[in-house]
């Protein structure tokens, strides 16, 4: 299942962006997206990085909003 998703998500456009507000503040508005759709691409901006890797981020935003982290690749990942 997870590499039929990754072959889905190369297609799809990136719809949440985190800045540097962080995570917090991109929290519902996931939610909300994950609820319409199957996939959600989140882009990582340099000012939400800061110390911590795209993994690390992602994962904290899936546990936040009950996803999974299918792919990160790059600042960006792909969320089911």
């Amino acid at each position: 299942m997870s590499e039929e998703l990754r072959k889905q998500a190369h297609d799809v456009d990136v719809t949440v962006w985190v800045g540097k507000s962080g995570v917090d503040a991109v929290v519902d508005e996931l939610a909300d997206q994950l609820d319409d759709r199957e996939l959600v691409k989140v882009k990582f901006l340099r000012s939400a990085r800061g110390t911590d890797d795209t993994e690390a981020l992602a994962a904290d935003l899936a546990d936040r909003v009950g996803a999974e982290v299918i792919e990160t690749r790059g600042h960006t990942a792909v969320l089911h």
